[in-house]
């Protein structure tokens, strides 16, 4: 083979192997591209939300408004749920209020007072599918998609008043409201009838300053936030002879606290009956005149609400507390324990069994 032959067999042979190589290097898959970002985490489910929506009393009322807030922040301690509140500084941001949450839309709102009950009742009507509970109002007929916590708070204030009759010195006692509404006045005709069953088991004469069973009438502040008001009620009633003193009127009722506590004397002791929650706790400052409270306990229908809603449970309609489940009660005596007689605390058992038994019979227009 010549030189010149060979040079172009060579150079055919190069050319033909690049193009077969070529030919390969279309068809062989190549790695994916290998990326330094880190994987995206999955989103975090949100949180069950309660939301609260309080009366003009605001959070921290040391009474229903706080009470029913507990529930919702234990609820946040067990069941891990979201709270959140927004507080009413008056009647015009009840609305106002409710529709921030349903614009946020929150799994259960709670809204805490009967003056709330037009404003709930509205939103729940426009928004069905969404969940509500109201604390201390009750609907008739019920609305679905609204559980109502009522409380039979006249059997705990007639233990209460039958207490006040049997400690009183001076044989009268007094109580007063922050507005003449059923969650009010239910409180102070309570009371008025306890008295009235230690005047006929007794014999005695003890009388009630601040309320009448027979025309539904008493002393009112019209204000559950004016603390003054509440200190003048309380001079008004010690004026007038009353050593003991039941007002139902939220923060107002810490006014006629401090009054009391001015007036005071060992030799002639006046005492204060809080209402919803157990004021030895919530209102410490006031514990040497606290002679007991007569509880609400909104906290564990509140709670109870919030697992319902949770767990599927949820029913709307009328939620009562009373003496028999323990939604209502009488709270400890306390640092008094000792002014209240061994006798008087045995009486205290026995008018409690029968109002359980339906022998004492309340004031059948507040009946729930």
């Amino acid at each position: 083979m010549s030189k010149k032959l060979f040079t172009i067999l060579a150079v055919l042979l190069v050319a033909t192997m690049a193009l077969s190589a070529c030919a390969k290097a279309e068809v062989v898959p190549t790695e994916a591209p290998v990326t330094t970002e880190a994987p995206v985490a999955a989103t975090e489910a949100p949180k069950f939300l309660v939301c609260e929506v309080t009366d003009t009393g605001g959070i921290d009322d040391k009474s229903f408004n706080a009470t029913a807030w507990k529930g919702a922040t234990d609820a946040v301690d067990q069941l891990g749920i979201e709270a959140k509140y927004l507080e009413s500084k008056e009647m015009a941001d009840f609305e106002t209020n409710i529709n921030a949450f349903v614009e946020e839309k929150c799994d259960l709102i709670i809204t805490v007072g009967f003056l709330l009950g037009d404003a709930t009742k509205a939103a729940a009507e426009a928004n069905p599918e969404m969940k509500f509970s109201i604390v201390d109002n009750g609907y008739s007929p019920a609305i679905a998609n609204v559980a109502s916590q009522a409380f039979q708070t006249d059997e705990a204030s007639f233990l209460a008043g039958y207490l006040a009759a049997g400690v009183s010195k001076t044989g009268k006692v007094g109580t007063f409201g922050g507005m003449n509404i059923p969650t009010v006045s239910i409180f102070m005709d309570g009371f008025a009838r306890g008295v009235a069953y230690y005047n006929e088991v007794h014999g005695t004469a003890v009388e009630v300053l601040g309320w009448s069973t027979e025309t539904n009438e008493g002393l009112f502040t019209d204000d559950f936030s004016d603390q003054q008001k509440g200190s003048q009620m309380a001079v008004t009633l010690m004026d007038e002879g009353a050593d003991i003193i039941m007002p139902v009127a939220g923060p107002v009722g810490l006014g006629a606290a401090a009054a009391i506590l001015e007036r005071t004397t060992a030799e002639a002791p006046i005492y204060i009956i809080g209402v919803d929650s157990d004021w030895y706790l919530t209102a410490p400052d006031y514990a040497s005149i606290e002679l007991t409270s007569v509880l609400k306990n909104m906290d564990v229908t509140t709670f109870n609400v919030i697992q319902s809603a949770m767990d599927g449970t949820f029913a709307g309609g009328n939620i009562v507390g009373n003496l028999a489940n323990g939604g209502v009660g009488l709270a400890e005596f306390h640092d008094l324990d000792g002014v209240v007689s061994a006798e008087l605390k045995a009486e205290l058992e026995t008018v409690k069994a029968d109002l359980l038994a339906g022998t004492i019979t309340l004031n059948p227009a507040y009946k729930q």
